[in-house]
């Protein structure tokens, strides 16, 4: 079938959503509705979206407005190989790094699955090279560390899903080297994670596409003149992520360079060599392919046209509900592992850089709200923080809670009745019924309204399969928002008018206040 890209607005569906009414939390929620409005995700995971203000008649609208805007048709028509990126004319292909859902795709003669498996098994061969002290350093000696200079998604997915794994890691026995990461501009930065490493047992990892990102060549300045110093050659001590095209590529100053493309975008990179490499050399292939099937698993079940077996899509629509029907502007993701202390701001670049967007794919001004606002922090600690607002604050902000049976490492102390895990679960556990149910009190200040939505992934234990189905969760939500908003999520040109003034500041072609506020940092 063809193709259709409509807005919002136009789609019938939408005006029958805003005319249908929302569940009360504090009157519909049951023992009966927790075990029936869940969906089974990938690696043994649970999408459970009882506590959302939705019901039997909303969902069925819900799958009407999917139909009608073709969404599993337009993922199909983007695994197949087709122009989906219209702003930059381009492919959209990171769900290739991790499985075939369609078609062959070739492009510019490329088979593009068989290059990126082909970068996977060079990075797997190098990684192994590496751990079995066959690439050494300049005297000899095994690299201990990796370094990643990168920014954006260079950073953010990497980083997010390297602390993720960790512990888990060592525990299991296949940690391999420590990983640090160098993103800000900001000397600080680089200063600091340098004072932290042994540099002369450590490789970096440049990490830029084009070759040319600002940050990340003055981080690599920064850190080859932390090498010299140490009487180190610079060229046995780095490796580049970039693309064939780019001047990093078939330069001598690196030991190898591992390759990406123009169709990955940097957020939805964590499964390509941006993330490949430094996972691989960290915890081993091995570990990085797991992490890469957990997602491909997830993939498979988001091409699933009935919305009440396909997780991401169903996350994705109750959350156009709540944005375009109940007006709701933020949300907040707050997964109740300290492994996931960087994954909410992973995906505050994935949803916010993608759908923050106000013109649709036609660069036509659209009349209705899209992308929320994106924030979070790790169980228990939000609760100490900015729990206060989520309850009773005059903005009602639906929440995204992600928690785990087991802990990592197994390691738990058995304190007043229980343990120090299922003290975590109870909590999370405990904060849905609240926000849901709320409390009456005569004493307004305790009075809790309730009625305040979430849902839940439960899984058993955060392994490298469960973050792949996480990570490929919240990135195929985010795609179906932007179908469903008529939006272009794969570019960022919101991003590069920083970038081009920043450029007129350091060549001092400024004027007016530009210049002025230049002056006040004697730039």
């Amino acid at each position: 079938m063809s193709i259709k890209w409509i807005n919002y607005d136009q789609l019938d569906a939408s005006a029958k959503l805003a005319s249908d009414t929302p569940a009360d939390l504090t009157k519909v929620l049951t023992a009966d509705r927790v075990k029936a409005y869940s969906a089974k995700m990938a690696a043994g995971m649970d999408y459970n979206y009882a506590a959302k203000n939705v019901d039997d008649t909303i969902l069925k609208d819900l799958q009407k407005l999917a139909d009608e805007a073709g969404l599993i048709e337009k993922f199909e028509a983007l695994y197949n190989g087709e122009v989906i990126n219209t702003g930059e004319k381009r492919l959209v292909l990171h769900h290739l790094t991790r499985g075939q859902l369609g078609n062959k795709v070739e492009c510019e003669g490329t088979d593009k699955r068989a290059f990126y498996v082909k970068q996977q098994e060079r990075i797997a061969e190098f990684a192994g090279k590496v751990h079995s002290g066959e690439i050494v350093n300049e005297k000899g000696e095994k690299f201990t560390t990796a370094v990643q200079i990168g920014i954006g998604g260079s950073d953010l997915g990497p980083r997010a899903m390297y602390l993720a794994l960790e512990n888990w890691a060592k525990v299991n026995g296949c940690f391999k080297m420590q990983a640090q990461f160098i993103s800000n501009v900001d000397p600080d930065d680089a200063a600091g994670v340098l004072a932290n490493v042994d540099v002369a047992h450590s490789i970096f990892i440049l990490v830029s596409k084009s070759g040319t990102t600002l940050e990340t060549l003055t981080n690599e300045a920064f850190v080859k003149d932390a090498l010299k110093k140490a009487g180190l050659d610079p060229a046995k001590h780095m490796i580049a992520v970039t693309s064939e095209t780019s001047p990093l590529a078939g330069n001598s100053d690196y030991l190898d360079a591992f390759f990406m493309d123009d169709y990955i975008g940097g957020r939805y990179s964590s499964t390509s060599a941006v993330g490949g490499a430094v996972l691989s050399l960290a915890f081993g292939p091995d570990i990085f392919a797991r992490f890469l099937n957990g997602a491909a698993e997830e993939d498979k079940l988001a091409t699933e046209k009935d919305v009440l077996k396909n997780p991401d899509l169903l996350d994705a629509l109750i959350g156009v509900y709540e944005r375009n029907v109940l007006g709701y502007g933020s949300t907040a993701v707050l997964p109740y592992s300290q492994a996931m202390s960087r994954f909410p701001a992973h995906l505050q670049q994935l949803d916010m850089e993608s759908n923050g967007k106000s013109v649709n794919r036609f660069g036509e001004p659209v009349s209705y709200v899209t992308g929320p606002v994106i924030f979070g922090e790790p169980g228990t600690n939000g609760q100490h923080s900015f729990y206060q607002l989520l309850h009773q604050g005059t903005d009602i902000i639906p929440l995204q809670f992600i928690g785990f049976k087991e802990s990592q490492q197994g390691i738990d102390v058995d304190i007043q009745g229980s343990t120090s895990q299922k003290k975590l679960c109870a909590n999370v556990v405990a904060q849905i019924m609240a926000f849901a149910g709320g409390k009456a009190d005569e004493n307004k200040n305790k009075n809790f309204a309730g009625n305040r939505p979430s849902s839940i992934i439960v899984g058993e234990k955060l392994t490298p399969e469960a973050l792949g189905a996480l990570l490929a969760h919240f990135e195929n939500k985010v795609m179906f928002q932007g179908f469903v908003w008529n939006l272009n999520s794969f570019d960022q040109e919101g991003v590069q008018l920083g970038k081009v003034l920043a450029k007129k500041v350091l060549a001092h072609e400024t004027d007016g206040a530009l210049k002025a506020y230049s002056e006040l940092f004697e730039i």
